[in-house]
């Protein structure tokens, strides 16, 4: 009888069992041939930590404050669109066990669950923003996640336009009727819900509910209108970074949206010390795309990152056995985090922070 899962690899593979096939390719596909999201992976395996010795690592301190968000470990989960397409209870049933184990949950503009009933289960919580068409309604979703207790905002600025994602496109596909944007009053749900041959009914409608404008004036007009803590996610150039900290943000995440936007942008984990240096202390920095070992959390430590995000491996455990397997992956980073701190030589983050990293084929 096969055990628990050990990897997230186990939960991945049980997770492809269980999910329909146009809805497994929705979530682990990525845009063009995919060059960015097979690289994302492998980029990993070409950074090496090395290990420092002679130091008590009988219990590493793993907790972390990540954008004024006390946190067990330094791991948040990303923002993902429609989680009820992964299992009938959705973001309720990830927030359930992200509060268990004490890391953050972001909540998408595009969550299948109202913010007000995220909120209501407990448990530490960042908001999500893509920029929408209708400036009402940012309004509206800022205030809501601000006066429900959430503690930061993340605008996703990698989205200009919705990249052309071919599993998508070659599935036709489109949301069940029983999964909706559940948080903004919808104009355009329709859209959504209305398969084609050779298209994605998730980028028509994305594409109807979000504006390609957006620019550093429109990030000074979020700043201007939050007090939480405002985070741009999907900046990988270090020109961006610098930009980003003198209009008052206070944290990136170096991501490249899982290589679902810009096929042929680099692997995340490669930009990260570049855009590390450029804003200093100015400026939180974590890490998203391809996380899916404790060792990948380490090395981002070590390049610079305060923390990292991870976004499908918490998907492929909610659909493998819905907040018991999201609770098996946080569970799994957590414990493949404290034995490589310890094997790294590491008693704390600071001390993983300071470890020395080599590149493969580097001189």
């Amino acid at each position: 009888m096969p055990g628990p899962p050990l990897t997230i690899s186990d939960v991945e593979r049980a997770a492809a069992k269980a999910l329909p096939p146009e809805i497994w390719d929705f979530f682990s596909g990525g845009s063009g041939d995919e060059v960015t999201l097979r690289a994302n992976r492998t980029a990993f395996d070409e950074v090496f930590v090395t290990p420092r010795t002679l130091v008590d690592v009988a219990a590493p301190a793993m907790s972390a404050r990540l954008l004024g968000t006390d946190a067990t470990m330094p791991v948040a989960v990303a923002p993902i669109a429609y989680h009820k397409l992964a299992h009938p209870e959705g973001e309720l049933a990830v927030a359930r066990a992200a509060k268990a184990l004490g890391i953050p949950l972001t909540v998408g503009t595009l969550s299948s669950c109202r913010l007000e009933d995220v909120a209501a289960v407990g448990g530490p919580l960042w908001f999500q923003l893509y920029w929408l068409r209708d400036r009402g309604q940012i309004l509206d979703l800022l205030g809501r996640a601000e006066g429900l207790g959430y503690q930061a905002v993340m605008l996703t600025v990698d989205c200009p336009p919705f990249a052309r994602r071919l599993r998508d496109m070659r599935n036709g596909f489109s949301l069940p009727e029983t999964v909706v944007a559940a948080n903004i009053a919808d104009p355009h749900e329709r859209v959504a819900h209305t398969g084609e041959a050779g298209a994605s009914a998730i980028a028509a409608h994305t594409g109807a509910l979000m504006s390609p404008t957006l620019t550093w004036r429109d990030v000074a007009w979020v700043r201007e209108r939050t007090s939480l803590p405002l985070v741009l996610k999907g900046v990988l150039d270090p020109r961006d970074a610098a930009l980003a900290a003198e209009h008052g943000v206070d944290a990136l995440v170096v991501s490249n949206h899982g290589g679902r936007q810009l096929d042929g942008a680099p692997p995340s984990i490669q930009a990260l010390p570049a855009i590390a240096d450029a804003v200093g202390d100015s400026c939180q920095v974590l890490l998203d795309s391809g996380v899916r070992r404790g060792a990948d959390v380490l090395k981002a430590l070590a390049l610079g990152a305060a923390g990292v995000l991870v976004g499908r491996p918490v998907l492929w455990g909610l659909a493998a056995d819905g907040e018991r397997g999201v609770e098996a992956v946080v569970t799994i980073l957590r414990d493949e985090l404290a034995s490589v701190l310890a094997l790294a030589g590491c008693p704390d983050l600071a001390a993983a922070r300071g470890l020395r990293v080599t590149w493969r084929g580097a001189r």
